[in-house]
Order: C-alpha cells, then sequence, then structure tokens
C-alpha cells in the first residue's frame, strides 16, 4: 500500500485548512472562545484555566522547511481573530552564515531550529487554540501534553545567536579530510586538514611544498572541501 510522505500531508493539510480564507474568520466571541473546549483532542492540551497575565515564550513544531510559512498564517489569525492582547510576537530563529561553495562566498540565513518557531503569547484556552491550529502546525513542545515555556535565559541565548553582528562560517570539512585552497599564495594547492580553530576562523592546512609536508594556516574561508 502506498505510504503518503510526510511533506505530501502537510501541503494537503495547509490547502484544505486554507480553504477557509482567513480574512472570512470573525473576531471570536465568549462564546466561540468556550467552544473550543469541544474541539478534538490531541496529543498536546489547552490549560485548563488561564494563567493570567504571565507573558512567556513557548515553542512550536511544524514540519522543517515551513517555519516561515507558519509564521506567516499564525501572523494573519493573530490579526483576524482579535489575539493580539494575547499573542505578542511570532519568530523563526536564524543567523547570517558564509559558505563556501564553488569557490564562491555566498550569505545565506540558516534556520538555528529547524522545524521550531517561537510565540511570545500569554497562555490561556483560548490563544492556546488560535496557535495550536494554524495550518501547519503540528504540536506545542512541553512536558507531558502542557505547553512548556523556554527559560529567560535560553530566550536571551536565542536572540543573541539572532542579532551577531558577524555571520558565523559554514565549515563543511574536518580534521584528516582532504581540502582545496582557494584563495591566496598557495591558491589550488590542496592539503590535509590538521587543525580547527572556530574561535579564530583559522584552518590548518598540510601542504606537499617543495617536497615536504608543510603547514600552513589559512582562513576558513580560503578552503574548500576536495
Amino acid at each position: 500500500m502506498y505510504e503518503q510522505d510526510p511533506e505530501e500531508q502537510y501541503e494537503e493539510q495547509v490547502e484544505s485548512e486554507e480553504k477557509v480564507s482567513l480574512s472570512d474568520q470573525p473576531v471570536l466571541t465568549d462564546s466561540e472562545k468556550v467552544s473550543a473546549r469541544s474541539k478534538p483532542a490531541s496529543e498536546d492540551q489547552p490549560p485548563a484555566e488561564s494563567t493570567g497575565d504571565q507573558l512567556a515564550w513557548y515553542v512550536i513544531h511544524c514540519y522543517s522547511g515551513y517555519e516561515n510559512k507558519v509564521r506567516h498564517n499564525l501572523e494573519q489569525r493573530i490579526e483576524t481573530m482579535g489575539m493580539k492582547d494575547k499573542v505578542f510576537d511570532v519568530v523563526v530563529p536564524t543567523q547570517e552564515e558564509i559558505e563556501v561553495r564553488d569557490g564562491k562566498r555566498r550569505t545565506v540565513e540558516r534556520h538555528i531550529f529547524p522545524g521550531y518557531v517561537l510565540v511570545n503569547m500569554i497562555l490561556s484556552e483560548e490563544s492556546w487554540f488560535v496557535v495550536r491550529n494554524t495550518p501547519g502546525v503540528t504540536g506545542f513542545v512541553g512536558m507531558g501534553t502542557l505547553p512548556t515555556p523556554l527559560r529567560p535565559e535560553e530566550v536571551a541565548q536565542i536572540l543573541k545567536r539572532m542579532e551577531a553582528e558577524a555571520p558565523t562560517v559554514k565549515v563543511t570539512f574536518k580534521v584528516g579530510e582532504r581540502v582545496r585552497i582557494i584563495d591566496g599564495p598557495f591558491n589550488d594547492f590542496r592539503g590535509m586538514v590538521s587543525e580547527i580553530d572556530m574561535e579564530r576562523t583559522k584552518v590548518r592546512v598540510m601542504v606537499s611544498f617543495f617536497g615536504r609536508e608543510t603547514p600552513v594556516e589559512l582562513d576558513l574561508l580560503q578552503v574548500e572541501k576536495a
């Protein structure tokens, strides 16, 4: 029997859920908020009662590669369903990264946590319902069946990575592998990686020079995997 690919399931789910235009969804009334209790149960459950005005960051899960689409879907629902006083921010954690491909440097935006989106919200039954039932969201991350908020130090660490001024360097090689030098006086030489210093963004390569193995220290961006 044919087993459907998870990504195909995702696309079908989003397509069917988006048949109802978000612009046609009214602001939730009190009775509609209460009706959320009658919705089918899932692996994660809404809180039994509001947590008050306690604002926290929560993590929701989606298929990897669809993080930006989920953020867009959720931001639309927050707007059209009148939940700006409960759900304040939706963030896809990313950071800039420099990679070398085919001898060319380029800066790319990489997802720090593929398949996860952060939501800054006051957790209540109605806010849980709006977030959890957003097209593409597969669940909240938490202990047991309830969403678990991130600790302040965890949030600070994530935001610090996102706000880093200098992009990180993506390394596609490791110690013991052969690389090709693509820049500098040893351009087009090949050698073996003997040491990688990520803190200094340097790599030491053993190059055959005048019949001898000679260590050459280079910038990480000056070499690529052979």
